[in-house]
């Protein structure tokens, strides 16, 4: 029986990444050049998509100030706009999938629909836009607000918010542009339509004043993990950001999805669920487990683990202790996924093992350590078990180079490819097409 195919993504962002190790140039430029280099061999490579992540505002969360995050320049600062990037990228390549991430809280809907649209043409239909809420009070404050509105709220604002996206996005009808010599006509204005939406939350007039764009819609991405998180992710996504706890972890979560995908009336087929993993290889086993005992050994390693996921849950972890279990369960008006996954509540690992089985503060759903065969044979193990539908591929903290890039590209991918497990060239013209393919 031939081998089922999955899909594969990239997760980063526009950060000066692995500043300081032996394989980096000791920070690349900041003109994007490193970033568009890199998603030519992703595309070389044949993955569906990169994936530009986004935080907007400096932290203080570690320690109640910004010393840590400046220091080791980790992913909240410094960085650029991942939307300019993905612009760049989108006119440097043909096939691969360009995604940024922009927040509903940060950007008016008329101006978020219009600049998906004004990149999706640009790219020629292989844009997606990466839905977040924000999840830290600073950067709400960058916002004229004193914190961030409960995450329940957040869910049902951000629900309106795309309502009112997809009507600004359908404003423009297909067709409507004609570029008739003969009446002089360029757009026949009965096809675009104002929409005069008013809701609990936003009010817009409409319609855009962009073209309307290959896809329409541009290609929709997001990471759910509570249950409203999970609800939004089933009505809203093409592809989903995941970390499930293991193979039984990763069946549950795409389950889950696929029964909240029937219940709002979409075929689950058409969302492809990419679980986030961070591969180490090397060429013998040996070697990678060495490569990732270096990492996890390295004196500034735990620290900026603790860094960045205090960052991402809003908590400051600098206040426990290292050889203890946390005290207590922790909650978060932020990233409550993210925590429950980290925490491991009730399993009594101390914070030091909670640290290192995070992989540089992102939780894997799987560990990959080995060569390129062994990696490519553990992968298609547990998509078949799992079911589908994909891996995003991540790195730990401060290990992007272009090193990294070529062993996955050059080695993983590869061996991938002549398992028959992952595409070996692009069918679809579009981001969505090219998602749907299988």
């Amino acid at each position: 029986m031939p081998a089922k195919k999955f899909h594969l993504g990239w997760f980063t962002n526009f950060t000066p990444d692995e500043w300081n190790g032996p394989f980096s140039n000791g920070g690349m430029p900041w003109n994007g050049e490193f970033y568009v280099d890199m998603a030519k061999m992703l595309e070389r490579a044949c993955f569906d998509y990169i994936m530009l992540e986004d935080k907007l505002a400096v932290s203080e969360t570690y320690g109640g100030t910004s010393e840590a995050y400046l220091k080791h320049a980790l992913g909240f600062a410094p960085k650029q706009d991942p939307v300019p990037l993905a612009t760049l990228i989108g006119g440097a390549t043909k096939n691969l999938g360009v995604v940024a991430t922009m927040s509903t809280m940060a950007y008016p809907p008329f101006l978020l629909a219009r600049l998906c649209s004004t990149v999706d043409s640009i790219a020629e239909g292989r844009f997606g836009w990466n839905i977040v809420t924000s999840a830290e009070n600073a950067a709400a404050q960058n916002f004229g607000m004193t914190e961030l509105p409960p995450r329940e709220l957040r869910y049902d604002m951000a629900h309106e918010y795309m309502d009112l996206c997809y009507r600004l996005w359908n404003s423009w009808d297909e067709g409507a542009i004609v570029r008739d010599r003969e009446t002089g006509t360029y757009v026949d204005y009965t096809k675009v339509n104002a929409i005069n939406f008013e809701g609990r939350f936003f009010k817009c007039r409409g319609p855009l004043n962009t073209v309307r764009s290959p896809q329409g819609v541009p290609a929709l991405v997001q990471a759910g993990g509570s249950p409203k998180g999970r609800d939004f992710a089933a009505k809203h996504a093409d592809s989903i950001i995941a970390i499930g706890e293991g193979v039984e972890g990763m069946r549950e979560y795409r389950y889950d999805i696929r029964a909240r995908a029937r219940a709002h009336g979409r075929n689950p087929d058409d969302i492809k669920v990419l679980f986030l993993v961070a591969p180490v290889l090397g060429e013998t086993e040996d070697e990678a487990w060495a490569k990732y005992r270096r990492m996890s050994a390295e004196p500034q390693f735990l620290e900026q683990c603790l860094v960045l996921i205090s960052a991402i849950t809003d908590i400051d972890f600098k206040k426990y202790d290292l050889d203890k279990p946390l005290p207590e369960k922790l909650y978060t008006n932020g990233e409550q996924g993210s925590l429950d996954m980290f925490q491991q509540w009730g399993s009594n690992k101390t914070l030091r093992d909670l640290v290192v089985e995070a992989s540089g503060g992102i939780v894997a759903s799987v560990e990959l350590v080995g060569t390129p065969e062994q990696v490519a044979d553990k992968m298609g193990e547990t998509m078949e078990m799992v079911g589908g539908d994909g891996f995003l591929i991540t790195t730990p903290v401060q290990a992007t180079n272009r090193r990294t890039v070529i062993e996955v590209c050059e080695g993983l991918v590869p061996a991938l490819q002549r398992r028959g497990l992952v595409r070996t060239e692009y069918t679809g013209k579009t981001l969505k097409e090219n998602l749907r393919s299988f």
